[in-house]
């Protein structure tokens, strides 16, 4: 595994950037935390009241330049602050209980779009011109066009409120205690349905895409006419020879596109009601927990950045001619 010091160099810059955003973009809000706070209390925010929050959470009037030392000064000792909308929590405990639903969603969506994206770019490849790539290729198109608050909104609509299929909010039913064990597994999963479904279509259709093209390429090699030559099934082939050598691209595209599965996964989140980063990121933005809304930009942006890392990391296995290259 080789990453050029000049990728690497990429990755360092990405991230100074990213933090410098992630400490500007919510103070671009209107309003402070303070204030959401205090607008909160309503007729129980007495003068006490006040100067009690403000003492608490004055650090965000401070001024800017005060506070990107002091978010900086966190950042270098792993402290994010407390969050203004969940105090006394910490925002490491706020963003720790959201990611491993996020993580959960986003995984198990990439897995299973994974799949069938590939599965379904291969044979529209092998089987070129044919009635299935007529119907699969221009149905990939349309799936990667449609905004997923269309796709989230239509099926919540039809499978959670009118056929009531599934439910319609939450990660697991609430009457469940938590625990590894095949009631509570079993009603994660059940409650994931709609939001795996909600994010796989963009995915499924760009993978197919992206698999397809590749895979086109890879048939007109020789290694694949010599495998049809030895008599081999076509599965064999197909899988075996061509999809195999085709499946760098794919791993690109999946690299380029985590940031709008993260998007992706926000709307889906606030739209289904589900106890990830998203749904957090909304109801920080609307408190103006500015702490809440630094870490989890920051651990969405550290998270994209690790997996084009990782992706570029695994290249020499998928490709071994990149591996030759840097050895």
């Amino acid at each position: 595994m080789y990453i050029s010091p000049r990728r690497l160099g990429v990755y360092a810059v990405a991230l100074v950037f990213a933090i410098v955003m992630n400490f500007t973009v919510p103070r671009l809000m209107p309003g402070t935390p303070v204030d959401a706070m205090i607008a909160q209390l309503g007729s129980r925010a007495t003068p006490a009241a006040i100067e009690a929050i403000k003492a608490r959470f004055g650090a965000v009037d401070a001024p800017v330049t005060t506070q990107f030392i002091d978010y900086l000064k966190g950042l270098a000792t792993l402290d994010l602050g407390v969050s203004v909308k969940y105090y006394p929590q910490t925002v490491v405990e706020v963003l720790s209980r959201s990611a491993l639903w996020t993580v959960f969603l986003v995984l198990t969506a990439i897995i299973f779009s994974l799949v069938v994206g590939v599965t379904l770019g291969a044979i529209a490849a092998w089987r070129r011109g044919g009635r299935f790539d007529t119907f699969v290729s221009p149905l990939s198109v349309v799936m990667i066009a449609v905004p997923p608050v269309i796709i989230a909104l239509t099926t919540l609509f039809i499978f959670g409120v009118s056929l009531r299929w599934f439910p319609v909010g939450y990660a697991y039913d609430p009457s469940l205690d938590p625990g590894l064990n095949f009631a509570f597994i079993g009603s994660v999963f059940f409650h994931a349905i709609m939001p795996v479904l909600t994010l796989s279509p963009y995915l499924i259709g760009e993978f197919q895409t992206t698999m397809r093209s590749s895979m086109i390429s890879v048939l007109g090699e020789d290694y694949v006419t010599m495998g049809r030559a030895k008599g081999l099934k076509a599965i064999t082939v197909m899988f075996g020879y061509g999809a195999r050598n085709a499946m760098l691209p794919v791993l690109t595209n999946l690299a380029l596109m985590l940031g709008a599965v993260f998007g992706g996964s926000i709307v889906t989140e606030i739209v289904f009601n589900y106890p990830g980063l998203g749904l957090t990121l909304f109801t920080a933005s609307v408190a103006r927990d500015y702490p809440v809304i630094q870490g989890q930009l920051l651990l969405m942006t550290l998270a994209t950045l690790g997996a084009n890392l990782l992706v570029d990391m695994i290249y020499g296995f998928v490709d071994p001619r990149l591996r030759d290259a840097a050895t």
